[in-house]
């Protein structure tokens, strides 16, 4: 696997840096390992480079993003390394299981349709706490052609030059609004049904789960923004979900309470509702009971933080301005 490179971007990730580092050491030659530092205090940069790969250090005047920091890691990796065709995309805060890179590498170097190959990210300590657990289950996503990959995934790098890479100013979303431009020009997205990175949240507080909710509202909402015009009406449907149940129905229930006598809390109902009929569809595609009843219930709830970020959205673009990055690990 001489033409696969690795792309790694993290801030401040101390231990959780250390076992991903060390988990494409081992299998990939350290002069196709590129790693992208955003403003670290610990010793993140020291570690990196006393393994002898690339570093990149970003310019923190230029407000930071996660599509930024892979941008300047793949040009770092092409530069020094022209005859990359792969790059193996990778959050800090994850490390790749063993076997992983071979077999993504066998799939998209035979299959010379796809863009992008993606597996299954798992959460390391789904059971610390119920926002981890949550996340593990959301990454369990169907297998096969997909319209989207998440942080970590393996690229053609004829495909991601073509689209001339991430959008450098989506602060989250930035990955299906690559796939969304790859697919446009007839590349493919493939789900393999393999084991890929383990990744670890340490998301242990209700606002850390409410930032990184709101986050991904406001990531619905630009990417509807951008392209909900298009044929593919990217991110329409669940804009118009977040705001519905999140924003809308709320207004009316609350909204209308004393002029209908108390009768609009009815439309409340609408809410069980939608978690039980989440919760059947998790069902028929093989999720237990005892992770599609909470994850039915997130659902529903994630719809308030994500509508704030939506709000938070509209009001930046009235007033002309860009949101800063939204974290949720160090609240």
């Amino acid at each position: 696997m001489q033409d696969l490179g690795i792309v790694i971007i993290a801030r401040n990730e101390g231990d959780r840096l250390r076992r991903c580092l060390f988990s494409v050491v081992e299998q990939v030659d350290n002069n196709n390992i590129v790693y992208v530092d955003s403003g670290s205090t610990d010793d993140s940069v020291a570690m990196a480079k006393s393994l002898g790969i690339w570093v990149v250090e970003l310019d923190l005047s230029i407000p930071f993003t996660a599509a930024r920091a892979r941008n300047e890691g793949f040009a770092k990796l092409t530069q020094v390394n022209p005859q990359i065709k792969f790059v193996q995309f990778v959050d800090g805060d994850c490390e790749v299981v063993s076997g992983w890179l071979e077999q993504a590498y066998q799939e998209i170097s035979r299959n010379l349709n796809l863009a992008v190959v993606c597996g299954r990210r798992r959460e390391r300590f789904p059971n610390h706490s119920i926002y981890n657990l949550l996340c593990d289950i959301e990454w369990n996503t169907p297998v096969g052609e997909a319209k989207a990959c998440g942080g970590d995934a393996m690229m053609r790098v004829e495909a991601f030059e073509q689209v001339q890479g991430f959008n450098r100013t989506l602060i989250a979303g930035e990955e299906s609004e690559l796939c969304l431009r790859l697919r446009r020009e007839g590349w493919k997205i493939l789900r393999l049904d393999a084991e890929m990175t383990l990744h670890d949240a340490q998301m242990t507080r209700f606002s850390q789960w409410w930032q990184r909710s709101l986050r991904s509202g406001h990531a619905y909402a630009e990417g509807a923004w951008l392209h909900g015009s298009s044929p593919e009406r990217h991110r329409v449907k669940e804009t118009r979900s977040i705001l519905l149940w999140g924003l809308i129905i709320p207004l009316i229930v609350f909204g209308s309470l004393w002029l209908s006598k108390g009768w609009s809390l009815i439309l409340l109902f609408g809410y069980p509702l939608m978690i039980y009929k989440i919760y059947r569809y998790l069902r028929t595609r093989g999720f237990k009971t005892r992770d599609a009843i909470p994850y039915g219930i997130n659902c529903i709830l994630i719809k308030f933080p994500q509508a704030q970020g939506q709000i938070q959205f509209y009001v930046n673009q009235l007033l002309g301005r860009r949101r800063t990055l939204v974290e949720y690990k160090h609240l």
